[in-house]
């Protein structure tokens, strides 16, 4: 009798966790900080481990090196985005069918199942998925965490830039801080593979974007690029 309730709770809590899981898998939840001091200090969380890449040369010349950074806009998250709309129309037109008594689903019978307890858990993993799926266009919408990476040497001048839900947060470091350029390598489940500016008198710089891990070659490569380019020892590798 135990194992045959506790069968029950997992049956019902498991569609909870697969919508868990399907939106921490999204590359797209970051930590809004709105104070550009605590954001430089806290970059780590406007970056997610997961999954990273490196910024895109948009101009390079002897004065002047500009990157871009992906943001939100991603194949994977139009695809997260579109799987969980899904699932939550699907689950309150479940919870609706069993409060109603009728099929409004092609698929299987949920007009027979009893409102209380199931077709009232469907209702509510339905509204939780409704809110993930809003929270997760919104990301796209504003293209959250996009930006560019411009280091200018005739100003001195580093200006970091990225795009939050209600505003630009812009960072700007002077050159002369900038001591080293770090590839942080990771792996296991939660591989890291990222380019991070070491910085006096504060904490590391990431500069990678969001997206594919890179692949140690290209990671060093790009690395070693950027160090030449600012007169920096490059460290890590």
């Amino acid at each position: 009798m135990l194992m045959h309730s506790l069968g029950k709770y997992f049956f019902y809590l498991k569609p909870l966790v697969l919508l868990v899981d399907l939106i921490l898998a999204s590359d797209s939840l970051f930590a809004i900080v709105q104070d550009p001091n605590i954001w430089v200090s806290s970059w780590d969380l406007f970056m997610t481990d997961e999954m990273q890449e490196s910024p895109k040369p948009l101009k390079v010349g002897a004065m002047l090196l500009e990157q871009i950074v992906t943001g939100s806009r991603r194949g994977s998250n139009y695809v997260v985005g579109s799987m969980v709309s899904i699932g939550g129309i699907g689950f309150l037109l479940a919870s609706l069918s069993s409060y109603l008594g009728k099929d409004l689903l092609p698929l299987g019978h949920p007009g027979s199942f009893i409102f209380v307890p199931q077709g009232l858990i469907m209702g509510l993993y339905g509204i939780a998925a409704f809110l993930l799926a809003v929270y997760q266009w919104s990301l796209v919408l504003v293209d959250f965490g996009a930006g560019k990476n411009v280091f200018d040497k005739q100003l001195g001048l580093l200006t970091v830039s990225r795009r939050a839900f209600l505003k630009q947060i812009n960072v700007e470091i002077q050159l002369k801080d900038v001591k080293a350029v770090k590839l942080e390598v990771r792996e296991g489940l939660n591989p890291r593979r990222r380019i991070a500016l070491r910085i006096q008198g504060r904490r590391d710089l990431p500069l990678s974007g969001v997206g594919q891990p890179l692949a140690l070659d290209e990671l060093e490569k790009e690395g070693a690029e950027l160090a030449r380019f600012l007169g920096v020892n490059l460290e890590g590798m």
